[in-house]
This record gives C-alpha cells, structure tokens and sequence, in this order.
C-alpha cells in the first residue's frame, strides 16, 4: 500500500493525539501469495478530536509531552476496551477510525500477554482495514464559505499554503452550516467508456483533465488504499449509520475459519502487516474486476457525452448499440455513480443482469413499452440526480435502487394496461388480485432474475441493506402506477404546503421517478412526437385485442375515433404539467437547505466579478428545462388540433354535400 503524505494540521483538522502508528521503516516487509514478504509503505490511523481545545493543547505540547500522555491515556482506555464486534459503527464515519485505533492498540496489548483469540483477532483486523480503505485523499479543492475567505483553499494556522487532507469517505450532513465549514457535495466517476479510450490512445489523460468538457470527469480523486485508480468516488453526504452498516462477519462468512486455541500464536508479524496483507488481497479483487469491464462501440460513447442531458436522444442511442441501449446506458450510470466499485459487483455480472432485463422488456415486441422506454426513464432519473443536485440527499444504497428501479420499472411490460388484464381476466391478474398487476409483475419478475447466481449483483449486501434496497424499489416502482397519480400528487401538495415540511425519502423518490416515467411531453418535441407516435400504437394494438375479445375500447384505443393532438394537450394539462409543477417544489424545499449555501457564494462571486446584485442569502434556484419544452410541445399540439377540426369540419361538409347529392338523385 502507498504511504499517506505528511499532511499539515490545521485548526479545522480535529486530530487528537490518541491513535495508533504503525510505521513500516524501508527494511520492513509484508506477506505477498507465495508466503515472502514485500516492503510497505507507512501506515497510519488517527483519532478524530470532538472539541477545539484538544486541538490547541495538541498544537502545543512537545513530542515527549504527547507521547507521556498517549501512554498514560491509552492504558486507562484500553482496559474497558470491548472487541467483540457485534455494534461498530460505519465504516465510513469518523468514528470508526476511533474505534479502530482503540482496537489495534489493545490487540497490541494483547498480543504481547499471549491472550487473545484467532478468531477475535481476524475480525477486528477485518475491521480496521475495511476503515483504512474508506480513507482518501481529495486532490480538488473544497468549497469553504467564509466572510472574506476564498473558495476552494484551504490553509494551515499558520498560514502556509492549502495541503491534501485525508479525510473518510463518509456521508456527512450538507445542510447549510456555520461561516467556515466547507460544504462537500456527491461527485460521479470518470465514464467507463472514458477510461477505455485512455487505454486505447484515443484520448490522452490530459485531455481528460482539461479539454474536452465532455470526457472530463467531474471530480478527481485519489484513495489511499488504490492509489492506481485514476477514477473518482461518488462522495456520500449524509449516509445513516444503520444503512452503510459492514459487519465485520461479512467477510468471515465467505471463508470458512476455524477457532484457534487461546494459547495458540497468530501467524502474522504485527498488525499492520495483517492490515495490509486484507487491504492487498482486495486491490488484487478489484484489478482482476475492473479488467472485464464493457466494451463501448465509439458510435455509442459520442452519444453517452450527451448523457447530461434533459432531452437525451435514446433513439440515437438506440441504433448505435444495435438494440441494446439498456446495456451500456445502464452500465455506464452505474459506473458513474460508483456503484460497481462500492458495492463491490462484477462487472460480467451486471453485464449479465442488464442482458436479461432488456431481453425481458424485448419480450413482447411493445412499440413503446419496451427497452427504449428504460433506458429513457433512466436517463431522466439520472438527470433528477445529477444535475438538480438530489443525489447529494442520498446514500449510496439509495441511489442504487433508484437507478435499479427507473432501469426495470416496465420489465416484462405485456403491452396492455393493468385495466386490460382485469377485463380480460389473465392469469397476471389473477396472480396479483386485480391490484397493480404489471408492476407488481415488474417488481416479482426481477427479484426472480437476482435470485441466479450469475445476475445476482445484490450479492455483497447485508441484510440490512438488501430489506432497505428491496422496499425502496417496491415503493418506487408500484408508484408508477397511474391508478395512484392523483393521489400521489395531492399527498405530496398537502405536505409541501407544511411551514416546515419534512420530505419522506421513499415518497420523494417515488415521484421522482413517476414524473419520470411520463416525461416524454416535457422533451424536446422530435423526441415527444416519436414517444407518442410509438405509445398511440401500442394503444391501439391493445384496442385490437379488446375488439376481438367484445370488450368495450379502453381510452385511446380505438384507431378510428382517438383525437391525437386533443388527447396531448390534455395529457399535459392535467397530468405532465401539474406532475412536474409538484415534482420541482418538491425538489426545491428538499435541496435549497443543501445547495442553497453554495448559489448564495456564486452569487456573491459575481457581485464581485460583474457587479451584479446577487439573489437573498440561501437562495437555491433550481434548472427546469421540461417548463420550456412543455410550453413549446403543448403550442405545436394545440396547432395540429385546430388544423385537425378544420379537416374534420371539410371532411364532414363533404361527407354531408354527398349525401344531399345522392339524396337528390333519389
């Protein structure tokens, strides 16, 4: 493993004296797999101070003070020390690097009495190097908004020049905070197809960094633990504890161990050498992931650069991944969002899983419910989350199942309604009791396909994690049931209309994603008027089938009597319009107490720059493209209907002309 650098303390640093330091001098070695030792870096693992004034006394002792104090503190500490590992918080919180120095030292302790366990002494080590791997250095520089101060520095006390702090990679809380705090917001990785061009010469590590926009990635950093990985981290921002809770008898579970007795002497030399042996077996894990990533045909990358986006051309898309947009839209997301890496999935499974979720949506041959419609609702999400700054709300495992949700919220979608089903009496229906039939069949369907093995890439989840994945899912996708529009809708107006409202993740998301899944009228309209070209027919088709069953027509299904544009603007008056309306209050109470803090600093950078008056302190303004798109589309309909009851008008004067005629001639 690389050794950290020599880092500056500063007065926001927070760094007690009490920790544990393994330094590894240039004769010190670790195991590698033949049983040999390598030479190692140092290794290093701080404890976090809770107050300021340990800070100070820290800044002035003298190294023989403080390692007097170290010594007499950690002794009184590490009798009540209790390694069971049962409770130990996240891994990537602050409070885990207490813990695990904490551990480490009585293990020290321990080891030299010959009084501990195998078996204690393996998952504690499992532990602290799962701590040691969520460390990281940020080589961008931090927002910080101070009176006076400059964005983006960061000095010492003393007034020396801004360092790279190593810092956890942790969720932390965006909401606006005191003058001085930085404000750290999610930042999506380097495109996958982006990192294979590099490979290929096509682009140069350079031109990634600072000339074409497109390809650059948006934050660049560096782990400690993968300092060869030149892709950047999705940084969390407010993760609870119990969702990114690893259990350190996750690991154990996947390899068999046997109790050693108590009298019995561990194999390794010293705990850092153990740390580092873990920490080495997984850097090799993720070489050997990271080297059967997707390939992208160079037509499908041109178009993933405008995967930014609102209206996104899918069909584009479509045709230069030869009918497979699913596959490389959804890889390349959950590539950007770090979702491979975090949660540790493999990249031939996940090519796997996609392969059988666009299959199933090519089941039924659907004009519109197919592939296409995936992929373009998951684009929409992807740009709720990135671009409107959501994604600085959630956790990691919430945005995991939100992509997961928007990519297979149609799975196995028949091409027919849920009202077409109960009518008809299919089996569908009677699986589900008439109660949102298909998206309860989208939902099952899906769990079904990550039962298998080699599509499983829910496999490193916890329990935990999987029942908060798996209901967040549900939610979401039973929400895009339009039986629950109207209710959906009101809910969400009664809770904004709150003086202070509280906005339930699940119920946010939800409507997210359903605002989503009937964007297409808020699109550019060459993109709405293909979406509801191919939507009309599937209506139609569905028409069809009722005629032949003698059941009565469904709205919109009958060919020779359905007003197109009349039905569009209707469509986006009462349901699109008002959806959007809602979705983008919702959006702006939840993100004006994260992001508000940052557009007041923008604001004031321009007073400075152009001599513009900025907007009230706090002020979190939030993109809409879909208003313009929306009143342009709705424009152009309501043109097509009135040439359409003009023709309507002749067609009738005429059929009427005729009939007088042939009336006549009787």
């Amino acid at each position: 493993m690389a050794s950290p650098p020599e880092r500056a303390h500063s007065k926001d640093d927070g760094i007690a004296s009490i920790g544990y330091v393994a330094q590894a001098t240039p004769n010190q070695q670790s195991v590698n797999q033949n049983g040999q030792l390598n030479k190692q870096g140092s290794l290093t693992i701080v404890r976090r101070s809770s107050t300021k004034k340990q800070q100070q006394q820290q800044q002035q002792q003298s190294p023989s003070d403080e390692g007097q104090r170290t010594a007499s503190v950690t002794e009184e500490i590490l009798k009540d020390v209790d390694l069971e590992t049962e409770n130990l918080p996240a891994i990537d919180t602050p409070d885990a690097c207490d813990k695990a120095a904490l551990r480490l030292r009585c293990l020290l302790k321990q080891l030299r009495g010959g009084e501990i366990s195998a078996d204690v002494l393996q998952k504690n080590l499992e532990y602290a190097a799962k701590v040691l791997e969520a460390v990281f250095i940020d080589e961008t520089k931090e927002s910080r908004v101070s009176a006076g101060g400059a964005e983006g520095t960061s000095s010492s006390e003393g007034g020396g020049p801004p360092t790279s702090r190593p810092r956890l990679r942790q969720q932390e809380s965006t909401t606006q905070g005191p003058p001085g705090q930085a404000t750290r917001m999610r930042r999506l990785r380097t495109p996958v197809w982006a990192r294979s061009l590099v490979s290929q010469n096509s682009v140069t590590t350079d031109q990634l960094d600072s000339g074409d926009k497109a390809l650059r990635p948006k934050i660049r950093s560096r782990r400690l633990a993968d300092e060869d990985d030149e892709l950047s981290e999705v940084q969390p921002d407010a993760v609870p504890q119990e969702v990114r809770e690893w259990l350190a008898s996750t690991f154990t579970r996947q390899l068999a161990t046997t109790r050693r007795k108590n009298d019995e002497k561990p194999k390794f030399k010293s705990v850092a050498h153990a740390i580092r042996a873990g920490i080495f077996v997984d850097r090799i894990y993720r070489r050997v992931v990271n080297t059967t990533a997707v390939e992208f045909p160079m037509e499908v990358v041109k178009i993933l650069k405008l995967l930014d986006e609102w209206s996104f051309d899918v069909f584009q898309l479509n045709e230069a991944a030869n009918g497979q947009p699913v596959k490389y839209l959804g890889y390349d997301l959950l590539n950007r969002y770090g979702i491979l890496h975090k949660f540790k999935v493999n990249p031939q499974t996940m090519e796997n899983f996609l392969n059988k979720i666009e299959e199933g949506y090519c089941k039924y041959k659907n004009p519109y419910h197919n592939n296409l419609h995936a992929a373009d609702v998951a684009q929409s999400i992807h740009y709720m989350l990135c671009q409107t700054g959501l994604m600085n709300w959630l956790t990691d495992l919430e945005i995991y199942a939100t992509l997961i949700a928007a990519l297979i919220h149609d799975y196995e979608h028949t091409g027919t309604t849920n009202n077409f089903h109960v009518m008809s009496g299919t089996e569908t229906a009677l699986v589900y009791n008439d109660r949102a039939v298909l998206e309860n069949h989208h939902i099952s369907s899906t769990f079904r396909i990550l039962r298998e093995d080699e599509n499983n890439i829910l496999h490193a989840l916890s329990r935990t994690e999987f029942r908060e994945f798996r209901s967040l899912v549900i939610d979401m996708v039973l929400a895009t049931d339009m039986s629950s529009h109207f209710q959906q809708i009101k809910n969400m107006k009664n809770l904004l209309s709150l003086a202070e409202p509280s906005v339930d993740k699940s119920k946010a998301l939800s409507l997210v994603l359903h605002c989503c899944d009937i964007s297409h009228p808020s699109k550019r309209w060459d993109l709405h008027h293909q979406w509801t070209s191919l939507l009309l027919e599937e209506f139609f088709r569905q028409g069809d089938k009722e005629n032949e069953l003698g059941l009565p027509f469904s709205p919109l299904c009958d060919r020779k009597n359905t007003l197109v544009a009349e039905s569009q603007i209707g469509f986006i008056d009462f349901i699109v319009d008002p959806s959007m309306s809602v979705c983008s209050d919702m959006l702006e109470v939840i993100l004006t107490p994260i992001l508000g803090q940052q557009d007041s600093q923008r604001a004031e950078d321009q007073k400075s720059n152009n001599g513009e008056t900025p907007d009230a302190p706090g002020t979190f303004v939030l993109k809409k493209p879909w208003i313009a798109c929306l009143a342009e589309n709705k424009r152009i309909w309501k043109e097509k209907a009135a040439q359409d009851a003009e023709a309507r008008a002749a067609a009738a004067a005429s059929e009427e002309a005729d009939k007088e005629k042939s009336e006549k001639e009787e």
